[in-house]
């Protein structure tokens, strides 16, 4: 009768170290599991902030946007004389900020060179000659600066600077000669380059470029 109930003991035993071994094993899967769950909610949440912060940073642009468009239209505008009217022409020539210039502006189109980033030749190319215009830090912590670029090959008018120009009727002046039908088309409009960059929390940084024909 006592080996029986020593046998009984020991099997008693076995079992609960067995059922204690069992617990450990799952109480160390759950831990992992929690810590996972706890990894992945963390890595959701930094990319749900930086997306957010991207997306400021874009609505922060708009603002580069159209204080570039604002100034090229008061420029397009601007008369050298008022009876008769005459067209200034400032765009023809780039521009340095000073004085009662307000803007940085290019009248020839400079782009980066192969295997160069934007944000590269922003840095090295456009900043280093003093080419971009810097707005104050706004409210959401975005530093916002655009650059302005004629898309011309040189500075100059635009009929002898290779301008790029809208898919759109020009003025046409037809050579007086009725033995020659050749025409002289004189692009209506000349296309402009605006670049934005902007910097905002989290190093998030954003290029938006914009295209307008003046």
């Amino acid at each position: 009768m006592l080996k029986h109930a020593t046998g009984t003991a020991g099997s008693l035993s076995i079992r609960r170290g067995i059922v204690l071994m069992l617990a450990l094993i799952v109480l160390v899967a759950m831990s992992l599991a929690a810590a996972a769950l706890m990894r992945s909610a963390l890595t959701s949440n930094q990319v749900a902030a930086n997306l957010a912060f991207q997306q400021s940073a874009a609505q922060s642009a708009d603002v580069g946007v159209e204080r570039a468009i604002a100034w090229l239209e008061q420029k397009t505008r601007e008369l050298a004389s008022e009876n008769p009217p005459v067209l200034a022409n400032l765009l023809f020539n780039s521009i340095t900020a000073g004085g009662s210039e307000t803007v940085n502006y290019v009248a020839r189109r400079e782009d980066p060179g192969a295997g160069t980033t934007w944000d590269s030749f922003w840095r090295e190319q456009l900043v280093a000659n003093n080419q971009i215009n810097s707005l104050p830090i706004d409210a959401a912590g975005n530093q916002v600066a655009f650059a302005i670029h004629r898309l011309c090959n040189s500075s100059g008018d635009a009929l002898s600077s290779g301008c790029e120009s809208p898919a759109l009727p020009g003025i046409q002046a037809e050579n007086s000669s009725k033995s020659s039908s050749a025409k002289l088309q004189i692009p209506s409009q000349t296309c402009y380059r605006i670049t934005v960059r902007v910097e905002g929390p989290r190093h998030a940084v954003s290029f938006i470029q914009v295209v307008v024909a003046m």
